[in-house]
Parts: C-alpha cells; sequence; structure tokens
C-alpha cells in the first residue's frame, strides 16, 4: 500500500488551512478531513470550461474570468480553446495554492500560469465580479464545494441574489456564469432564475472516463 504524504499546508483567509497531500504520482488538497479535489479526477473541471465555451460557440478571443485556481484543470481546458487574442483572468485568494502550482505540482500545471493570455490576480474573485461591468463573456466559479461554502464563509455571498445580480452585471449580453457543485442544489437553481438567468443544469461525472461521483454544473446565461 503506497502512503500518503503530507507536503504541504496553505492558509486560506477567514477558514481553516488546506493541505497538500501526495500519493503516489497523484496529488489531493484537502480541508480537514475533506477531499476538495484530486489529479485523479479531473473531468467535471475541465467540462465547466469547455461546455461553457460550446454553448458560447467558442469565440476564439473570449474574455473568461475563473474564480479559483484549484490544480488549474479548468484554466488548461480553457487555454486549449482560446485564440491569441483570447484572455483568462484568474482570480485566487490563496498564495499556497499558486506555490503548490510553480512548486510541487509544476509538471500538472504544464506552464499554464506563465501564458500570456493569463492574467493571474490575487485577489477574491467575489471583489473581482462586483467590480466588472460588462466585461466577461464567461465567469467560471469552482471556489468551493458548491453553493454550500465550505472552505470560507464569505464564498457564500457568491451564490446569494446580491452575488448573483454582481455576475449577472460583470457578463456581456449573452455571456454564462457557470458553477461547479459537488452535488445537486434545487433552490440555487431557483435562485439562478429569479436572478434573470436563462439555466441549465447538468449532471457529469468527475473522471474524463465517465466514471466516479456525479458533480454537478449549472449553465446561467445572460439575455
Amino acid at each position: 500500500m503506497i502512503p500518503r504524504e503530507e507536503i504541504g499546508v496553505a492558509e486560506v483567509p477567514g477558514g481553516p488551512p488546506l493541505r497538500l497531500i501526495r500519493h503516489g504520482r497523484d496529488f489531493i488538497i484537502m480541508l480537514e478531513r475533506n477531499e476538495l479535489m484530486s489529479s485523479r479526477m479531473s473531468g467535471s473541471e475541465k467540462a465547466l470550461a469547455t461546455m461553457t465555451l460550446d454553448r458560447l460557440g467558442n469565440p476564439p478571443g473570449a474574455a473568461v474570468l475563473i474564480g479559483g485556481y484549484g490544480m488549474g484543470f479548468t484554466l488548461r481546458a480553457v487555454l486549449a480553446r482560446l485564440g491569441t487574442s483570447g484572455k483568462a483572468v484568474v482570480a485566487e485568494l490563496v498564495p499556497g495554492i499558486i506555490d503548490w502550482a510553480r512548486g510541487p505540482m509544476q509538471d500538472l500545471a504544464d506552464g499554464c500560469l506563465d501564458d500570456p493570455r493569463v492574467d493571474l490576480r490575487m485577489v477574491d474573485v467575489g471583489w473581482t465580479i462586483a467590480t466588472a461591468r460588462v466585461e466577461y463573456d464567461a465567469i467560471l466559479l469552482d471556489v468551493d464545494n458548491g453553493p454550500d461554502g465550505l472552505t470560507r464563509p464569505d464564498n457564500d455571498v457568491l451564490y446569494t441574489p446580491d452575488g448573483l445580480a454582481a455576475a449577472r452585471r460583470a457578463l456581456r449580453p449573452g455571456g454564462i456564469l457557470a458553477v461547479w457543485s459537488a452535488a445537486p442544489d434545487p433552490a440555487f437553481t431557483r435562485r439562478l432564475g429569479r436572478a434573470g438567468f436563462q439555466v441549465e443544469e447538468q449532471r457529469v461525472r468527475a473522471r474524463e472516463n465517465g466514471k466516479g461521483p456525479q458533480h454537478t454544473l449549472w449553465f446561467a446565461q445572460r439575455g
């Protein structure tokens, strides 16, 4: 049996620390006893990007805001679709996450943070959204386990009526707010509709091979 090895701890502003675990060739980011993400299961994180851009018609010059770098799966999937004129803004609040991407997980990152189309901002994605006006073709949120905040209570505001109104203002006409969640949330689906979005909910498998637990993705399009 291959043992798990803790190789890093990252402080989360307003929340408990994250731990980076190495298990053989795999990496796991944990919050207390909860496994937030794993390098073995990237399918739904990639789908958050690809399914959003599919719905937008894959515009090569799209401006995409990504809330939470995580292990970079969503960012790399976005970059694979964007043309040279596209832009991917990454809002990451936890410096340790980026330290891990440039350190023990640099092979997994594959240089994505150094791509000239990437604008890395070490800020709260909620602030980035609140200060934007008609700026993004897509906003991709994977900052927690879903609309029920787990890593830090301040994330909850993203999913409130005020937070959704801010996201709608930040999007260009026809733009999409896409949200990742570990589980369904019918109340959040209704909240998106009341915020003026056209809402589509999809269930996708955690692994690219179609296996693993099911995760929920919402695609909320601004009219």
